[in-house]
């Protein structure tokens, strides 16, 4: 065994991981990364087919970001933002609200609103952070605008948002609610718009053969409505709609069918509930647009950003909201109205002079287009995968795809967590040169921006193959 993947065994405890199972083989570790491609102890070669759980955008050691942060180190590498202002954080600050407002990127709702201008950005850590401090700011904003003592959140089914107390809090995960619930405070769950698991049995699958399904009627939209009604009547009104943007990641790439994020969004305007946009995964280019919610003609009181905000480079999250928000913490010194909330790293100049270059890159000329010919190519090299009866749906949003495995295609029927058949499928994509992580028994394929049509076709076969090994290769 390398003596690095041994030190690895000897004392690092990974996250998300049963370390008793991490212990009975070699792990891959990471030495170097070009591009797309990954290289281990062995110095074998990977493509990074998760872009490295979802952040890396433009591919590893890019040169443009690698730059501005080798003249920035030249500089200073941080200085607190606690009294104290830096030129990067200034400056990226000022891009991303000009970048969420600009009207070019989205329509409005069409729903009798406008939506609101983002102003201001409070910068942190990570997604989990971002979170934290929209909750936070949320949660008072409604106490000082007159909405209860005590205002609730509500969010969706199978949601995730992180997993710092707040964040879990307002995640719908059973597991982590029943692990932490001695830890969290209470938020409403409304229905989420599983369109592959439908329970009212009317979401069409892709595949020809599937044909008797009635045309839908957004059930689920009026489930999320019934929420907020009741809201109403009791008069204690929710302090945010907290929501992933056309897909929901950690539930395992689930998108949301077109129209219902603008729907629930006007039901939340209508009961005056202040929407809480987590873009920690959809944000910059993923999904398509720069944001999300652009898509759908929403601009959120609260935009959560992280992961992919440096380009995958260095940890740092923004949360922006409105000018309203911000002036209800202002206030003489001694009213203690101040936003109390704030880390170490915040502002970090290394973060946001990485963050500058890589929304540089995304605004560049032909980027767009760059991505809607790659995603259309993932989905080309995707299609053939509707062949096998294991693959029960595949789900791609942009450059977001999620593959759903199951027992039979036509009975919908899950394998057992037992089975572990989203692991097999993992190690064996790994033993053909690609690396991803699964969400259960569903294969995660998120190529960083800069992958080559042939890398593309790469990630997929590998698939493909890693599914007849452990599968069976029927009709594939």
């Amino acid at each position: 065994m390398h003596p690095l993947a041994q030190k690895d065994l000897n004392y690092v405890w990974h996250p998300f991981t049963q370390m008793q199972d991490w212990a009975k083989e070699e792990p891959i570790v990471i030495k170097s990364g070009k591009g797309a491609v990954l290289k281990d102890q062995h110095n074998r070669s990977y493509l990074d087919a998760n872009a490295s759980i979802w952040t890396n955008l433009h591919g590893h050691r890019h040169p443009a970001i690698d730059k501005v942060i080798q003249n920035q180190l030249k500089k200073i590498a941080h200085s607190s933002a606690l009294g104290f202002a830096n030129e990067p954080a200034s400056l990226l600050a000022e891009q991303l609200v000009k970048t969420a407002n600009r009207p070019a990127l989205f329509k409005d709702a069409g729903s009798g609103y406008k939506n609101p201008k983002l102003g201001k950005v409070f910068f942190s850590d990570d997604g989990s952070t971002a979170l934290e401090v929209a909750l936070k700011l949320a949660y008072e904003h409604a106490r000082r605008s007159g909405k209860g003592h005590r205002p609730k959140f509500l969010s969706i089914d199978h949601a995730y948002h992180g997993d710092t107390i707040g964040a879990v809090s307002v995640g719908q995960v059973d597991l982590f609610h029943k692990s932490f619930s001695g830890l969290l405070f209470s938020s409403d769950k409304a229905m989420s718009p599983y369109c592959y698991r439908c329970p009212f049995n009317k979401a069409k699958p892709e595949r020809a053969d599937a044909r008797d399904y009635r045309k839908c009627n957004w059930e689920c939209v009026g489930k999320v409505g019934q929420h907020f009604e009741a809201g109403q009547k009791k008069k204690t009104n929710y302090a945010g709609f907290v929501f992933e943007p056309v897909v929901q990641g950690v539930a395992g790439m689930v998108g949301q069918p077109e129209g219902w994020l603008k729907r629930v969004a006007t039901l939340a305007r209508q009961a005056e509930v202040p929407l809480i946009a987590d873009e920690v995964m959809t944000g910059f280019g993923r999904t398509g647009s720069i944001f999300a919610s652009h898509q759908e003609g929403i601009q959120p009181d609260f935009l959560c950003l992280a992961k992919g905000l440096t380009g995958g480079y260095l940890p740092m999250a923004a949360t922006l909201t409105t000018q309203a928000v911000y002036e209800n913490f202002l206030g003489p010194y001694d009213s203690f109205k101040s936003f109390f909330h704030g880390h170490s790293y915040t502002g970090n100049q290394l973060g946001a002079s990485a963050a500058l270059a890589s929304l540089g890159l995304l605004k560049k000329t032909g980027s767009a287009p760059g991505r809607r010919k790659l995603q259309q190519h993932l989905k080309q090299s995707l299609a053939p995968l509707w062949k096998s009866p294991f693959v029960g749906d595949i789900r791609q949003s942009g450059l977001v795809a999620g593959i759903e495995l199951v027992e039979d295609w036509r009975t919908r029927k899950p394998w057992p967590i037992q089975k572990q058949v989203g692991i097999q499928i993992c190690r064996e994509m790994a033993a053909l040169g690609v690396l991803t992580r699964p969400i259960g028994n569903v294969i995660v394929l998120m190529p960083p921006y800069c992958c080559s049509e042939t890398q593309v076709h790469k990630m997929t076969r590998a698939l493909t193959r890693a599914i007849e090994k452990v599968l069976g290769s029927a009709h594939i």
